[in-house]
């Protein structure tokens, strides 16, 4: 058999089970045991078994679809870019196409006819659309949480933006960096607030104050090689700069070099979202992977389980990160 002929018959008589007993199986639904639904799903995956998504949409009234919202300046973000490729691949796996929904300032109550759900990505107080989007009346996953006031979500995924932001904190500190610096958004996110309070609070712990500077959530390389510009000028005992903004951290390294401090030996440069342009900086900056394929992956997953009733409302799940040391802080510094 092929994914082409394989029918949910098929799957039903290779599983020794009723047809009725393999769809529900294989869509979380029923009362199916665990070890039954298990075993249902391995015999279709063996099989190459692919359902009928059209099928699928008639018989639950569904839409087909769910929403993706974006940060209005993630589309030149590599970071989302990859978040919504991820996003885009598991939703498919569950017969789903991704509407990119355009920022808009109006009412989305029309959202409920045209997707089954909401994948809304860094909540930005400032957002106008997130209020309408979290009370849409469909449920909604957020990439991180919003602390704004709307409606709660009906699940998040998480990642623990404070433990990364100390780890690269502590990686420096390690190296000998005895000044260090931030530059980060203002605090109108879960993830650039998080920044803000672990880089108070790391700093009291070390009796190491850490020196924050606000820059734009999307600032471009030439913002932060202008911000840390200022920040040298000013207190030019700083000895390593965390960027946070995804992609700019290449400014800070212009930046250095003009100020005639040598990255990676005296000074030295991290970035908290790890991406193409700091993996290929001269030097390749160490640098925060989030993951973003595999965080997209995991929003869209989260909501699939939700429509498919095979998770509780108000789930929240942690995504991992991981540190990337690289040449920009792996010398003596100090």
């Amino acid at each position: 058999m092929n994914a082409r002929t394989v029918s949910l018959l098929d799957v039903a008589r290779a599983a020794g089970v009723s047809k009725s007993t393999a769809s529900d199986a294989l869509q979380g639904a029923g009362r199916v045991a665990e070890a039954t639904r298990e075993h249902v799903r391995e015999v279709a995956a063996r099989l190459g078994y692919r359902p009928n998504s059209a099928a699928r949409r008639l018989r639950r009234a569904s839409t087909g679809a769910i929403g993706l919202h974006l940060p209005q300046t993630a589309t030149r973000l590599d970071y989302y870019m990859n978040l919504a490729f991820g996003a885009v691949a598991r939703a498919q796996e569950e017969g789903f196409d991704v509407v990119l929904l355009a920022p808009a300032t109006g009412t989305h109550e029309p959202l409920a006819s045209r997707v089954d759900g909401l994948l809304v990505i860094d909540p930005e107080i400032g957002d106008p659309a997130v209020p309408g989007l979290l009370g849409a009346g469909i449920p909604v996953v957020t990439g991180e949480r919003y602390l704004g006031s709307a409606p709660a979500p009906t699940g998040a995924v998480i990642c623990d933006n404070s433990a990364s932001l100390t780890a690269l904190l502590d990686h420096v500190h390690a190296r000998g960096a005895r000044r260090p610096a931030l530059l980060a958004p203002a605090d109108t996110s879960a993830w650039a607030a998080a920044l803000h309070s672990t880089a108070g609070a790391w700093g009291r712990t070390h009796d190491v104050p850490v020196e924050v500077r606000t820059v734009s959530f999307a600032a471009t390389p030439r913002e932060a090689e202008e911000a840390t510009l200022a920040l040298l000028a000013q207190a030019p005992e700083i000895d390593a700069v965390i960027c946070a903004p995804d992609g700019a951290a290449p400014g800070v390294l212009h930046a250095a070099a003009a100020r005639g401090r040598a990255v990676g030996r005296d000074f030295s440069v991290a970035a908290c979202v790890d991406g193409a342009a700091v993996r290929g900086a001269a030097p390749p900056v160490t640098a925060v992977d989030l993951r973003p394929s595999a965080y997209g992956h995991a929003c869209a997953e989260l909501l699939c389980d939700i429509l498919a009733s095979r998770t509780d409302p108000a789930t929240v799940r942690t995504h991992r990160w991981a540190l990337e040391a690289r040449a920009s802080t792996l010398g003596p510094v100090g």
